[in-house]
């Protein structure tokens, strides 16, 4: 795949980066030496940007695989929203000894959400980052960690996704699908977002949300969750959200603190409130038949490139954090973390114990005893630790 058709997106993907610099390395090198350098720093150093030049390229030309990625997210997000999309292209090209060489595909030029996860389920791409919630109709298994209050700290959910039984229960389904799971990455938990214009204060408890016009993604979970909290639900695609949000078509939205930054809401909202219900998670996924294609130590190289990028994506999520808390605070936005009790009347709305919810863990996991195995493992240690919201 050559770095050509990708140019005309390039200087949406580099953010505040020297453009004239960037446009500059593109037409003398490509755009994927380009954002190298451009998350590096070096664009301004022509001798470091041949230098990256000359390592892509050979990397390339060594290479017996390529593996493009695609995401939604520019070179560079990974400092509000720890996505790892440098760190898993050179990860994988080190542990698989050279093998692979991973071209990426970033800020949407591969497309994003659901088109995304279909490019990867029919092979025209080898990998790609999605939501869990936007990868739900491909893979509907995946949809159980949208029940809201059982894996919405980010602890619990990475318990639940390195587990055994999430393994047997969940990823089985996924594969039966097609896809590969490289890793589930933390973000942080959803939020409940207000848009400016509508009033001076947080939502505090479910009964501030009576009326409003919730923005949901595709997961019909998440809609039922939003009905059960008295709220509209509002389906919108991800790329008109801002605009709806703008314009009033929604009222609020649920992304995790870092999503709402690195997709530039921090103009328009009013109050964010840290309800903790669902985690806003993410998967990398890899054509299940391209991956087994592949000679086994190159597949193990690129298992292990997943776990490290994982732990990596652990590490990196407060301080992601922290940098979208602190530059959306510029920007007038306020926070709300709600007291024990006011979680609790959450829960109680809307929470999984419901019976509204037997049929979606009937029906995606299998049985609810299934579920309950799910539940324990959320609840049950594992060997990660990621810091909590």
């Amino acid at each position: 795949m050559s770095d050509k058709p990708n140019e005309t997106i390039s200087l949406e993907l580099v953010g505040s980066v020297d453009r004239r610099a960037f446009m500059t390395g593109v037409a003398k090198y490509g755009i994927t030496t380009a954002l190298v350098a451009a998350a590096a720093g070096t664009l301004g150093s022509s001798e470091a940007l041949a230098q990256t030049a000359k390592e892509e390229k050979e990397r390339q030309k060594a290479a017996k695989h390529t593996m493009t990625i695609g995401t939604a997210y520019r070179i560079g997000s990974t400092r509000s929203y720890p996505v790892m999309q440098l760190n898993l292209k050179e990860n994988i090209q080190n542990m698989t000894t050279g093998q692979v060489y991973v071209k990426l595909g970033p800020g949407g030029a591969l497309g994003v959400g659901t088109k995304l996860a279909e490019k990867v389920q029919s092979g025209t791409i080898q990998a790609g980052q999605h939501s869990l919630s936007n990868f739900a109709p491909f893979a509907p298994a995946v949809d159980l960690i949208n029940l809201p209050y059982w894996c919405g700290e980010n602890q619990k959910f990475v318990n639940l996704v390195t587990s055994k039984v999430w393994d047997t229960e969940v990823n089985s389904r996924v594969r039966a699908k097609g896809f590969k799971p490289l890793f589930y990455f933390c973000i942080d938990p959803r939020t409940a977002a207000k848009r400016r214009g509508l009033d001076d204060k947080p939502f505090k408890t479910p009964d501030d949300l009576k009326g409003i016009k919730f923005r949901v993604p595709g997961s019909k979970i998440l809609q039922q969750f939003y009905r059960l909290l008295g709220a509209n639900p509002t389906p919108v695609a991800w790329g008109e959200t801002p605009t709806a949000i703008k314009q009033g078509v929604a009222d609020a939205l649920d992304p995790a603190l870092g999503a709402l930054y690195a997709f530039g809401f921090k103009d328009v909202l009013s109050w964010v409130t840290f309800n903790r219900s669902v985690p806003d998670s993410q998967v990398y996924s890899c054509n299940l038949a391209w991956f087994e294609s592949l000679p086994k130590d190159v597949q193990e190289g690129i298992d292990f490139a997943s776990e490290v990028t994982f732990a990596q994506n652990l590490a990196q999520v407060p301080a992601s954090r922290a940098f979208a808390m602190a530059e959306m605070a510029k920007a007038g936005v306020k926070f709300y973390a709600p007291t024990k009790d006011e979680l609790a009347q959450w829960a109680a709305a809307a929470g999984q114990q419901r019976k509204e919810w037997d049929e979606w863990k009937i029906k995606l996991g299998g049985s609810i005893a299934n579920f309950d195995k799910l539940l324990e493992a959320a609840n049950t240690p594992s060997r990660h630790y990621v810091h909590d919201v």
